[in-house]
């Protein structure tokens, strides 16, 4: 395994780390918490250090799972984050309620990176500033119970300097990019911002919920145009591996042949390790993409309480499906059989703008329910 400074702190981590939100699931929405324990314990067993969780993963399952996972000795031998979910936060004392909370479906004393979750202007000022939640993450830090202070975020540039410059204290971020992402949210822009302050940076979404590993004919015919073949797996990550600023990249995997795989990309992976050719081909890729309209959903499920039960990433997902292959016979047969096994179908939307509330990627869900539904009925 290849490893890399952490920022500020100088800790050694994992150029991949293990995202605990998107386990294998044994139909509909149950997981399988057998399979999840043995793939991350596969990862731990060949050297990755880094596991990422957080207290509304899987409806609060993840911590649960991860905690399970890492007993038998193997939490000494990783880095465990989890997220302060500040969204729920009523007043200064839910901050102690839930880190505790945390502790024990984690079964630890002490979690070594402790972030606050997802980031925008409305969370930063009417939870994180009204609560004092920056005040309690340190008291926090003082008596043991977290180990490292940083943020998660999905918002516009703008607030993501605003953050960085107003907490001189953050030690890492975490953030999204890919490469269709470069400009969206904290982007580029953002990434060599935080690194020049000393941040660690960790990214999220590299394949944009599993977007980028299941390309079109088109975008592969491109990457075939490389003098060495790469899985569009390996494509997306080297493009992040080869940035200097970048710490860790997370990937959520959904079985041992997804954690095999990245294991060995990432061995694979170095800083400044591509060439004039690669970014040329990156460069075709990212305007064959731009043909495809499509929503930018990365299927995080944060959006899954729906109150009439719509599966809205469900829904997309076939949408995007056919945007980006052409053959809509067959997603509307899976509009029909496949949606119904997760939740309604996008005709169910009543337009009541609570999903919207908390989409990491701001989408408007509520005009592209009818959209979906005209298309795909």
């Amino acid at each position: 395994m290849k490893y890399r400074k952490l920022g500020k702190t100088g800790i050694d981590i994992s150029a991949l780390g293990f995202g605990m939100m998107r386990l294998p699931m044994l139909g509909g929405t149950k997981v399988d918490v057998k399979a999840s324990v043995n793939m991350l314990r596969q990862a731990i067993d060949q050297g990755l250090n880094y596991v990422d969780t957080a207290y509304n993963y899987l409806d609060g399952e993840s911590e649960c799972i991860t905690g399970k996972a890492l007993q038998d000795g193997y939490l000494d031998k990783v880095y465990v984050a989890t997220k302060a979910p500040t969204w729920l936060f009523r007043s200064e004392s839910d901050f102690d309620r839930i880190l505790d909370e945390q502790l024990r479906r984690l079964q630890t004393d002490t979690i070594d990176f402790y972030l606050l979750h997802g980031m925008n202007k409305n969370f930063w000022k009417e939870k994180v500033l009204r609560f004092n939640v920056l005040g309690k993450m340190e008291a926090a830090k003082k008596c043991g119970k977290i180990n490292h202070i940083g943020f998660s975020f999905h918002d516009t540039l703008e607030t993501f300097k605003e953050i960085i410059d107003y907490y001189p204290y953050w030690e890492f971020c975490q953030i999204q990019l890919n490469y269709l992402d470069t400009m969206f949210q904290a982007g580029i822009e953002g990434l060599k911002y935080a690194g020049a302050r000393g941040l660690g940076v960790i990214i999220m979404e590299p394949l944009r919920g599993g977007y980028l590993a299941n390309v079109p004919p088109e975008v592969q015919k491109i990457f075939r145009e490389a003098d060495v073949y790469k899985d569009p797996v390996e494509w997306a990550l080297d493009f992040l591996w080869n940035m200097p600023e970048v710490s860790l990249i997370l990937s959520g995997m959904g079985n041992s042949q997804q954690v095999q795989n990245n294991l060995h990309y990432a061995e694979r992976s170095s800083v400044g390790m591509l060439n004039e050719q690669y970014e040329a081909i990156y460069q075709k890729v990212q305007a064959q993409f731009k043909k495809y309209a499509v929503i930018p959903c990365t299927g995080c499920a944060y959006c899954m309480h729906c109150p009439k039960n719509v599966a809205i990433p469900y829904n997309f997902s076939v949408f995007n499906e056919y945007h980006t292959n052409g053959n809509l016979e067959k997603s509307k047969q899976l509009y029909r059989e496949w949606i119904p096994i997760f939740g309604a179908q996008a005709s169910k939307c009543i337009a009541c703008h609570k999903c919207e509330q908390i989409c990491p990627q701001h989408i408007k869900i509520s005009e592209w329910m009818p959209k979906v539904h005209k298309l795909l009925r």
